[in-house]
């Protein structure tokens, strides 16, 4: 079917709203990690559903927080952003009756730029029908959203209602991306936010926040159909390395099975993973490591 309308939708919120769960129910793929920490993802991830003659292309962006890092700067200007230069955006938010300052600065950010937005509150299956009344009233009062709509990302309720709210935001067009393309992440890039999410679920507290991966080889043999990939871990400090190591490298050896299998998964071939530490002190601060990791302003 000919696409006839196509558009930019940011989708954004506070962290660990379930933004990344909705952008993999949307497509129905897993194409952004997900963790239940705050601040998984860090950069824009873009996201593409096709629907009849609609194109929707989903801007899953990171939590809007108070950043202590030059990294947080980074993702916090990547939220802001996002909003702008888009057809509408999706605020996501938890099902509570309070209105808090991320929440209040990205309603602020949509007023000024007087873009169309639809309020999606998530995790509608933790709460009874009276209390999801109370949230709607709240964020109605605030500003007056095109839709309102109850979601459960992790089910995959209220998706596709989702989708037919926000299709006369869509303009009349071509398609911007071709039909075969669910995100504009290489494949390489996803390989390396596979092996930082297995970091995240596998290590407590601060530690997996301050890590970096960075792919030195991707190598994908044709004769054989199997990809080398050798991947660097970065850290902050020399404990921090020794954690993720673990007693006679056993931590280390299960983050990268873990993330051998996904990758297989995802690259629909076998993998030779090579993963190695290294320290680099306070490299959330170092602008320079910061663009090295891939995380810059101009995507």
């Amino acid at each position: 079917m000919e696409i006839k309308k196509s558009g930019m939708i940011a989708v954004v919120g506070r962290p660990n709203v379930g933004k990344s769960t909705l952008t993999n129910a949307l497509v129905g793929e897993k194409i952004a990690i997900v963790t239940n920490k705050p601040q998984t993802t860090r950069n824009r991830i873009c996201a593409v559903v096709n629907r009849g003659e609609c194109q929707y292309v989903f801007l899953d962006t990171p939590g809007l927080h108070r950043a202590r890092t030059k990294l947080g700067d980074y993702m916090v200007k990547v939220v802001k952003e996002s909003v702008a230069d888009v057809d509408a955006v999706v605020l996501m938010v938890e099902p509570i009756p309070h209105i808090g300052a991320p929440e209040a600065e990205l309603i602020q950010r949509v007023k000024a730029l007087n873009v169309p937005a639809v309020l999606a509150i998530n995790k509608i299956d933790t709460v009874e029908k009276q209390d999801l009344l109370a949230v709607m009233e709240t964020y109605g009062q605030a500003h007056p959203f095109q839709a309102i709509v109850p979601v459960s990302a992790r089910r995959k309720e209220g998706v596709e209602e989702l989708l037919g709210l926000l299709e006369p935001f869509l303009p009349e067009g071509p398609q911007l991306f071709p039909e075969d393309m669910i995100t504009d992440q290489p494949e390489r890039q996803i390989c390396g936010e596979i092996l930082r999410e297995k970091l995240l679920l596998c290590l407590d507290k601060e530690i997996p926040h301050g890590t970096a991966v960075e792919l030195t080889r991707f190598i994908e043999r044709e004769r054989d159909e199997v990809i080398e990939i050798d991947a660097t871990i970065y850290c902050e400090k020399d404990s921090h390395k020794g954690i993720i190591i673990g007693k006679g490298g056993a931590m280390l050896k299960k983050i990268s099975t873990l993330a051998r299998q996904e990758m297989e998964a995802f690259m629909g071939a076998k993998i030779y993973l090579q993963t190695w530490v290294k320290v680099k002190e306070n490299w959330r601060d170092n602008l320079n490591l910061i663009h090295n990791f891939g995380y810059q302003n101009d995507r």
